[in-house]
């Protein structure tokens, strides 16, 4: 199995903790986006959107983190990242997609740099822009979770596809100091998160192609 990602890609940092969560050996396989490399030949013939990630598995290939974690959750049933029960699977897809679908394609690098180099917006009006978007995205999702019974995670006692996706939103989030207080159920369940080594050692920082 081999895993075409960038150390900085929220959408590849979720597939990362799916992949540790599950006990899944693969090839990490770097493509710098911020340097253009997911543009060239070599990405183009893996590649048909040009974006990471990109999961291989028998010379097949998935793209879109959300399809390839599902993908892996039916392959893998153990640990569920999604419950069997379809109101609850229903529930945990919507605070994944308030993160997936509602904050990060509006913040994710090729918006971001649309905004500086066509629109020609300024560095603080970009960095502005960043934080009002994911700021109201994350207060949308902490009102979710406080329709919820208390848990430690985002849903339930254990790490949900909704906490694949919001761990690597707060990380980007805390790169572009974004104000996180006053979001208690959100931020109990990063920390819960942080504590386990999936996370862990899915993090930017742990990756071999992290420049930081």
């Amino acid at each position: 199995m081999k895993l075409y990602n960038y150390f900085r890609s929220s959408a590849s940092f979720r597939v990362r903790i799916a992949l540790n969560l599950k006990g899944l050996a693969y090839e990490y396989i770097p493509v710098h986006i911020a340097k253009g490399e997911h543009k060239l030949p070599a990405y183009v013939a893996v590649s048909a959107d040009l974006l990471v990630p990109t999961l291989e598995i028998n010379g097949r290939r998935l793209s879109q983190s959300m399809a390839i974690i599902e993908y892996l959750d039916e392959m893998h049933p153990a640990p569920a990242l999604i419950p069997s029960e379809p109101f609850e699977r229903a529930q945990v897809r919507a605070l994944s997609q308030s993160i997936a679908c509602e904050i990060h394609p509006i913040n994710n690098l090729r918006i971001l740099r649309y905004l500086s180099a066509e629109l020609k917006v300024s560095e603080e009006d970009k960095n502005t822009w960043y934080r009002h978007w994911v700021r109201s995205g994350l207060e949308a999702f902490e009102r979710q979770l406080a329709l919820l019974p208390d848990a430690p995670f985002c849903f339930g006692s254990a790490p949900t596809l909704a906490d694949c996706c919001l761990v690597p939103q707060i990380f980007n989030g805390q790169r572009f100091k974004v104000n996180l207080e006053g979001l208690p159920r959100t931020m109990a369940a990063f920390d819960a998160c942080m504590q386990l080594d999936a996370f862990i050692r899915a993090q930017p920082s742990a990756c071999p192609d992290n420049e930081a």
